[in-house]
């Protein structure tokens, strides 16, 4: 297989290949590793070295031989090493598997590696202090979002066709939207968290995946969706796989349309112009169209994020057998753990209100609407150096406004708990991906795969490659 044929194929339609005895999953792993080095030198999206061998893995699973990464997003893989981003944590390893790692090894998928995070995972840049700035496979000189922005720019420079990913407040949509790809933010509960991770943000953070095509990610959603507790699997319910929903009908939708963030903050107007383009084909493909938008109090979301931050940043550190020396975390890490250690129950009692304030608003809305349109990001993608995390004059309140600022759309929905997908439905006037985002009800993937389907068939995006695109060589 030639590097060329290896891009130009998502991770389903490699997985075709090796079962139709046309390439060995060996051939395929063999030039995946070629595109994960060379990706990796033009990008920065590894945290380590590719993994040799690649993780153990089912030889027979739904996507077995397909090239993979795993975001270094703290535990996630027995006896691998995790930093988090950060020079503070050094020579520690994953005591067991996560539950998402137990499904992904049994979907087969081939782990070749560990991509890139900022600091703490608390930022929509990619570009800590220990391991530099990732760059952007469309533009060098511009940030991959964050905090799954390594996942993100090695999928779109074809190093693999698929990438874990979490998202705490957008950090699988907001890279998505800068790389060009498509990013899942599943349900609340549809996909397990733990056993070591998620908790500490109250249920607000979601693991999942970013890909190239749609089908990619619900294939994706297939293996990893359902509860489980530790080494246990409690098999979900029987029910359509999330695979058959892309081409399936969605019926004629309620759908709204806003590019209004709840903030006030100013939105780039090449980046509305591109949710109301995505609003105008929905309805052109039959959906009732309008513009409306939850109730949302952008307060209410600061007053919930907030502390939140605070506890996910400072927790895992404090918690440690050895402190971590405060020389070697960057200055909003320190700022979370001062702030960890002033924050009274009060403070905490106040976020899970505002919780429930913007999920009841949220929730309110879908009652009238099947589905909301809305940008992923506010702007463009950034300058490196837009988002200054190691920024001494930061308080973790200015920290949030100044991320929000840049996406003010996305960390709603994980308050609120509905399922929400960036899709690079738009182009600026300079050759950069726009993502716009789509929301579902709760509990309704389904529905937003199937419109995803039909947004990736009405305005193909499979065509457009980044001048980084390994493929292109």
């Amino acid at each position: 297989m030639e590097l060329h044929e290896y891009a130009s194929h998502d991770g389903v339609g490699l997985r075709e290949l090796i079962a139709a005895g046309e390439v060995t999953a060996a051939e395929v792993e063999s030039v995946a590793r070629r595109a994960v080095e060379m990706a990796d030198a033009e990008v920065n999206g590894l945290a380590l070295p590719p993994f040799t061998p690649a993780l153990d893995h089912a030889p027979d699973g739904p996507l077995a031989g397909v090239p993979f990464l795993i975001k270094d997003n703290g535990p996630v893989a027995e006896g691998m090493p995790f930093f988090c981003g950060s020079r503070s944590i050094d020579g520690v390893v994953a005591r067991h598997d996560s539950d998402v790692m137990t499904r992904l090894r049994a979907a087969g998928l081939v782990t070749l590696g560990l991509t890139s995070v900022p600091e703490m995972l608390i930022s929509f840049s990619t570009e800590s202090v220990r391991f530099g700035p990732t760059r952007n496979p469309w533009d060098p000189e511009r940030g991959v979002g964050g905090s799954s922005g390594g996942s993100a720019a090695m999928v779109a420079a074809g190093a693999v066709p698929l990438a874990h990913g979490s998202d705490g407040a957008g950090s699988i949509r907001i890279p998505a939207s800068c790389c060009g790809l498509v990013g899942l933010k599943p349900s609340r509960g549809r996909v397990p968290c733990g056993p070591d991770l998620g908790e500490v943000l109250f249920g607000i953070s979601i693991e999942s995946g970013l890909s190239r095509t749609v089908r990619d990610t619900a294939h994706y959603l297939d293996a990893i969706q359902g509860p489980g507790v530790g080494d246990k699997y409690t098999a979900p319910p029987p029910r359509r796989p999330y695979a058959e929903e892309v081409g399936a009908d969605p019926g004629r939708l309620r759908v709204a349309v806003t590019t209004r963030a709840w903030s006030g903050v100013t939105v780039d107007r090449e980046v509305v112009a591109a949710a109301v383009e995505a609003g105008r084909k929905l309805e052109k493909l039959g959906h009732h169209v309008s513009e409306a938008g939850p109730a949302v109090d952008g307060d209410a979301i600061m007053r919930a994020m907030v502390p939140c931050a605070i506890v996910a940043v400072a927790a895992p550190l404090l918690t440690a057998l050895r402190p971590p020396d405060p020389a070697k975390v960057e200055a909003v890490t320190l700022r979370a753990f001062e702030e960890a250690g002033e924050m009274k129950a009060l403070r905490l009692l106040g976020a899970f209100d505002a919780q429930n304030q913007v999920s009841r608003s949220v929730g309110a809305f879908f009652t009238e609407y099947d589905l909301l349109v809305t940008p992923t990001l506010g702007r463009l993608p950034a300058p490196h150096g837009t988002l200054r995390y190691n920024d001494p004059e930061h308080t973790m309140t200015s920290w949030l406004e100044s991320i929000f600022d840049y996406g003010p759309f996305t960390a709603v929905f994980n308050i609120s708990g509905q399922p929400a997908i960036s899709l690079p439905l738009g182009w600026s006037e300079g050759g950069l991906p726009i993502g716009v985002q789509v929301v579902a009800p709760y509990g309704r993937e389904d529905l937003l795969l199937r419109v995803a389907a039909q947004l990736e068939e009405a305005m193909p995006w499979a065509g457009r490659t980044p001048p980084s695109f390994v493929g292109n060589r």
